[in-house]
């Protein structure tokens, strides 16, 4: 029988509470808690399962807060909603299909992955137009990404709003949490109907995601579009502290 320690599941939900916090700003938030809850000695798929449950009812909890501000850009988020979902349903089902040690290697491959993504964000051009042809291809992309790994999944919503759709960083967080939270809805699901969900471990950490998610959606509201910026640089600093302990030490 499948079991894990007191320790394991006090270290799994500060680390859900932290990765809310930082992904209701800037995303990123799988980049803290999935190389926690890795290093606990969880299975990778239960690992993937978890997180994907609690940050999927953190992430709407979130939205809640952008959207009572008047920030998320619904005809945006209308639009790539379903490319978003049916992205993330293959992806997950390509995660599903690969065996745990390839899993776990396949995680660590990708993390470099959303360093490059995460470095700097792109700096707008001047008269830049929106390319709303691209919210399809942006959408169905990074919705198979989300399925298949998650971390920085946020960020590179942002980043992708920020270039492809001339969005100001608060706006593109904000309405990049719609469709994160759609593909989360369809990853989870199907981790459920997999069986793969430790309930004993995902509702706590469900509970330590809402909150981080509720003040860490609250700061970036009253702290604009330098404050996501700014955590987008502490998402990369987490990520590169990461791999150094992990390749290193």
């Amino acid at each position: 029988m499948l079991t894990f320690s007191f320790l394991t599941c006090i270290v799994a939900v500060f680390a859900a509470f932290v990765a809310g916090f930082v992904d209701a700003i800037a995303g990123g938030g799988g980049l803290i808690v999935l190389p926690v809850l890795l290093l606990t000695g969880l299975p990778p798929h239960v690992a993937v399962s978890c997180n994907k449950f609690s940050c999927t009812l953190g992430t709407a909890v979130a939205l809640a807060n952008f959207a009572r501000s008047h920030l998320v850009l619904w005809k945006t988020a209308a639009l790539g909603v379903v490319f978003s979902l049916v992205g993330s349903y293959f992806g997950t089902r390509l995660a599903l299909s690969i065996s745990p040690e390839i899993f776990a290697k396949t995680l660590i491959l990708l993390l470099p992955v959303a360093l490059v993504a995460t470095i700097v964000p792109p700096r707008q051009p001047q008269n830049a137009k929106p390319k709303t042809w691209l919210i399809p291809i942006i959408c169905t992309a990074i919705g198979c990404y989300d399925g298949f790994f998650g971390p920085a999944t946020g960020s590179f919503l942002i980043l992708a709003f920020h270039f492809a759709l001339a969005m100001d960083l608060l706006a593109a967080s904000a309405t990049a949490k719609a469709l994160n939270l759609a593909s989360n809805v369809a990853s989870a699901i199907t981790f459920i109907c997999a069986g793969t969900v430790w309930w004993t471990l995902a509702i706590p950490m469900a509970v330590a995601s809402i909150l981080g998610n509720f003040l860490g959606s609250r700061l970036a509201i009253h702290g604009g579009s330098q404050i996501v910026r700014r955590f987008l640089i502490v998402v990369l600093l987490i990520l590169l502290s990461t791999l150094i302990a992990k390749h290193f030490f």
